[in-house]
């Protein structure tokens, strides 16, 4: 591993608008493959309300989505999912256009290729740059932040960009 990356999914999660973090909670107890961090966070949950796990598991999404938005402090494997989550199910558009402006294959915003190299520090800022404009300043530093968490090695090119500063 080339180094670990400056910012944290917790220090993104912690960071993000009660409203992202609502919509993120919610793309996360949907999330077909979040099972082991979904109980996680129902111990994290009934912990801080003084529940039972099995009552905070039975209530509806919605409640628990705000719960968990509400959670500052969230484990990093909890904020990994909730922030991968969260932008697929929200941020395919911004995903698909930063990897069309590096010319990497991709389905709806997903990489396609099993193994890939990392594009050149050149591409990836103009890539980085091709979004500003075109999506919310926060939306893209939040992008290319969790890019940075999940594969420092591929995406390290992005540390030290403008981009990620918002």
């Amino acid at each position: 591993m080339l180094g670990m990356p400056s910012v944290r999914p917790s220090v993104l999660w912690k960071n993000m608008p009660i409203d992202k973090r609502i919509a993120a909670a919610e793309a996360f107890w949907q999330d077909e493959n979040g099972l082991e961090q979904q109980m996680e966070a129902v111990v994290a949950i009934a912990r801080k309300l003084k529940f039972r796990p099995k009552s905070v598991q039975q209530q509806p999404l919605e409640r628990r989505a705000k719960q968990l938005a509400h959670l500052g402090d969230v484990s990093e494997t909890v904020a990994t999912r909730a922030l991968i989550a969260y932008h697929l199910a929200a941020e395919r558009a911004m995903m698909a256009a930063f990897l069309d402006a590096l010319g990497i294959a991709h389905e709806d915003g997903l990489i396609t290729a099993e193994e890939m190299a990392p594009p050149p520090p050149e591409k990836i800022a103009a890539a980085a740059a091709s979004l500003t404009g075109k999506f919310p300043a926060d939306a893209v530093a939040l992008y290319l932040n969790t890019l940075l968490t999940q594969d420092p090695d591929t995406w390290s090119a992005l540390e030290g960009l403008p981009q990620l500063n918002h």
